[in-house]
């Protein structure tokens, strides 16, 4: 399997806080940090937001999120929302809103930095159509 390279998809985070920036929103990227999430910021209604960003190569009808992250996220005092882009188009989480289904175990890298040693972690599989589809590339 072949992963972007940290350089650009830092470069694809900063694409989307300045697109959803044009869009009303008021976000600053944090990415290059430890936090837990890749922006933060208001949403165009003004409430406090966090967003966890995932670049996919390949379109899983789906959306894989570590329940680790999710738990991180909706523990912020804000709202928690997770952004998907694979082949098939943007896909936006609020996750707050969600309830989520049964957790699966899925062999996943063993931390964030693309290495080839994989182990199992606990997952939720989020099904695409509960998220708001900000853009769809079949249609």
């Amino acid at each position: 399997m072949k992963f972007m390279k940290i350089d650009k998809v830092h470069k694809w985070e900063q694409a989307i806080v300045t697109l959803l920036n044009f869009d009303g929103w008021n976000l600053e990227w944090c990415g290059k940090g430890y936090e837990h999430y890749d922006a933060k910021g208001y949403t165009p209604k003004g409430k406090c937001c966090v967003i966890e960003m995932k670049f996919r190569k390949t379109h899983y009808k789906d959306k894989m999120i570590e329940k680790y992250k999710y738990e991180k996220l909706i523990k912020e005092d804000c709202v928690a929302l997770y952004f998907v882009n694979d082949p098939s188009g943007n896909y936006l989480f609020w996750l707050n809103d969600l309830e989520m289904p049964e957790e699966v175990n899925m062999f996943c890298p063993d931390t964030t930095l693309w290495t080839k040693k994989k182990i199992q972690k606990p997952c939720y599989l989020i099904p695409e159509n509960l998220a708001h589809r900000v853009q769809s590339y079949n249609n």
